[in-house]
């Protein structure tokens, strides 16, 4: 069974995943800046939709999907701990590359991340009392929302912090290490990645099939949900764009980091998120590609 076995991350991977989630948000922070939230109070509508499509409604489109397909528990809770981590740092750039609003979605990324400071341990917390499927439900996990949220705030909200006040200073040499900071934090993190894929190629290759569909329909439904959820609302074809990549592609490293902190490497919890790390850069640069050869005036 999926939900019994362990994907092995060791100490010291973990640890350096730990200072890649830092460094990763230090990076977006690097790009933030307090002028970016002016959109919120100058175009407050298509910020609001986006706030609460990634927030709200992706995540109950995803228990939507745990009732509809009834996986195993780890699956479910790892499709859960997905859903509730912020947009990912490529939503931005697929957004760019998709002549989609780029400004909405830097705003809806940068108030995501500050957000997740308590909605993360709030949804994974609730997710691990709600799930229950039968005599399958019993998973001994270490679920403390105080303790997650220490986590959140060590690894997030200071690298933002301090990333905003040395992005705010002008200064040539910060702008030239921009871009090969992102580049090395993201490159770190996918040599993570393959090293824990290696060390537990066996338990991949035998389980993966458990995962593989409903990722693929997981990132489907949210990438949706964001578009959708824009043209439902009446927005722009742009902003619903700039929605979709806010809602469909989401820092894998943190869901990662909170499952080997908090399941120990759940097996299905750590597939989920290992494989959709990988799915949303695909269907993310595919779908920007796409949208990039048509026009955004619909």
């Amino acid at each position: 069974m999926i939900d019994s076995i362990k994907i092995h991350f060791s100490t010291d991977n973990l640890l350096v995943l730990n200072i890649c989630l830092a460094l990763i948000m230090f990076g977006i922070a690097l790009d933030m800046n307090v002028r970016d939230f002016k959109n919120l109070f100058q175009t407050p509508k298509p910020v609001i939709i986006g706030i609460i499509a990634q927030l709200i409604a992706a995540p109950l489109v995803t228990l939507l999907l745990v009732y509809i397909f009834n996986p195993p528990p780890s699956v479910a809770l790892g499709m859960v701990a997905i859903s509730a981590c912020p947009g990912g740092n490529n939503s931005n750039y697929s957004t760019h590359l998709a002549k989609g609003n780029t400004a909405l979605a830097v705003t809806t990324t940068s108030l995501s991340v500050l957000a997740c400071i308590f909605t993360l341990p709030l949804y994974i917390w609730l997710g691990g009392k709600i799930i229950s499927f039968g005599d399958r439900s019993g998973i001994a996990v270490s679920l403390g929302f105080t303790d997650m949220l220490k986590i959140v705030v060590t690894l997030i909200l200071l690298p933002l912090a301090f990333g905003m006040y040395l992005g705010s200073i002008k200064n040539n040499r910060i702008e030239q290490l921009k871009k090969p900071f992102k580049i090395f934090s993201q490159v770190l993190f996918f040599s993570l990645i393959i090293a824990a894929i290696i060390s537990n190629f066996q338990n991949i290759i035998q389980y993966v099939q458990h995962v593989f569909l409903i990722v693929l329909i997981l990132n489907a439904a949210a990438l949706a949900t964001g578009y959708f959820f824009g043209k439902f609302n009446g927005l722009k074809e742009a902003d619903c764009r700039a929605l979709s990549f806010e809602t469909g592609i989401h820092n894998v490293t943190l869901a990662l980091i909170i499952i080997f902190n908090f399941f120990g490497g759940l097996g299905g919890m750590a597939l989920v998120a290992a494989w959709y790390g990988i799915w949303d850069l695909v269907t993310g640069f595919s779908l920007a590609m796409w949208w990039s050869r048509r026009e955004n005036s619909l």
